[in-house]
């Protein structure tokens, strides 16, 4: 009788025995997982990051790491094993959070509000200077640049925010074209008072380069991929050659040549957007 009491006793134990963490196992855990929140790929992936809340898993994670720790330390094997398991867990969600297309998106997102800032605040100046000038094109430039913008709010409010941030380029551009195509030749640009004629060279070689952007980002996007029309492609062809000559004349140091050749070229490209039916002074 008294074996019989004592042998469901002695099965339990052993029942008991083989569901603790084996003490090997566990320390071999301890290091893999160590290893894992402090000097693994995704350890160093989420460091570089720099994204707040895969930092603030990652150190979770060590805190529950820390706690194992302590609970193996008292003995508490099966305590220690759990901890290990859920701060293996903090940990892969730290790294999902910082995988590069998470920081990517972010990013992405972020460089859209940045632009939208720069582009809300370059229309304010256009409106400002349209009205003071009372430039009736550069008004309906204003319209092109605000349905512009909000055609990119449409697309960032469905999450498409590299499209949206693409739609605020052509914005931007076209707003800093309308702007320097309203200054050029008159008393705003005069009132910029230029130390001498090659800073005003290089101001010219900037609201080019500003008309040239605007050229590839608007007309092609209009265009949807199809060639330019004869008329337009002989526009872009002048204003290359005006643009070389420029160049040329900089070169020699006769940079008032340049200056008005540079105008000249301008004055091309804007005849090749308003071919295409985009709104722009000049």
């Amino acid at each position: 009788m008294a074996q019989t009491d004592t042998q469901p006793a002695s099965n339990a134990s052993t029942r008991l025995q083989a569901m603790e963490p084996d003490r090997t196992q566990l320390e071999r855990r301890f290091e893999s997982v160590g290893t894992l929140i402090e000097k693994s790929t995704a350890a160093r992936q989420i460091e570089s990051s720099g994204e707040a809340a895969a930092i603030e898993k990652r150190n979770n994670a060590k805190e529950i790491y820390g706690q194992a720790k302590s609970a193996y330390s008292a003995g508490d094997l099966a305590k220690a094993s759990s901890l290990l398991s859920a701060a293996s867990k903090m940990m892969f969600e730290a790294a999902r959070l910082a995988a590069p297309e998470s920081v990517t998106a972010k990013k992405v997102e972020t460089d859209y509000r940045n632009k939208l800032e720069s582009v809300n605040a370059l229309l304010s100046a256009q409106r400002r200077i349209a009205t003071e000038k009372n430039n009736k094109e550069s008004q309906a430039s204003s319209h092109q640049v605000e349905a512009l913008i909000a055609d990119a709010e449409r697309k960032a409010s469905a999450g498409q925010y590299a499209n949206a941030r693409t739609i605020l380029e052509q914005a931007y551009l076209l707003a800093k074209a309308s702007i320097s195509s309203m200054r050029s030749g008159d008393t705003l640009v005069r009132s910029l008072n230029f130390a001498n004629k090659e800073e005003e060279y290089h101001y010219e070689i900037d609201r080019n380069e500003t008309h040239k952007m605007l050229v590839k980002v608007l007309l092609e996007d209009k265009l949807g991929g199809e060639a330019v029309s004869p008329r337009v492609s002989e526009f872009l062809t002048s204003a290359g050659s005006l643009r070389g000559e420029a160049e040329a004349a900089a070169k020699r140091g006769d940079f008032e040549a340049g200056i008005k050749l540079l105008e000249q070229s301008t004055g091309e490209l804007v005849k090749a957007i308003r071919s295409a039916g985009i709104y722009i002074p000049g």
